[in-house]
């Protein structure tokens, strides 16, 4: 789960998708540029293999492997937040979650 705010943070592919309607990386949306040189505007968004440390989850400890993360996706659906900047974005009081 990740906010509006931080969905522009997310990495786009190279490709456009050619299902078109949900995809962020077409034109049309506004998600992917025209002409734009890749091996300069995707360096940052890149997963780097050779990095020493991985980002781990503030809750659980555990290796999250999503760029730019600070919560893992399991801890991020158990307590409604954000997985990339942690703000709460439903409410979970109603909800019969399972404990894994």
């Amino acid at each position: 789960m990740v906010c509006e705010k931080c969905e522009k943070k997310l990495g786009k592919v190279i490709t456009p998708d050619p299902w078109k309607s949900g995809a962020r990386n077409t034109t049309e949306g506004g998600g992917r540029k025209v002409n734009e040189n890749k091996a300069l505007t995707a360096s940052k968004n890149r997963f780097n293999p050779y990095t020493s440390k991985f980002e781990t989850c503030r809750i659980c400890r555990q290796k999250v492997h999503q760029v730019g993360s600070h919560y893992c996706q399991a801890c991020a659906y158990k307590k409604g937040i954000c997985a990339m900047c942690g703000k709460k974005m439903l409410s979970t009081k109603n909800y019969r979650q399972s404990s894994a």
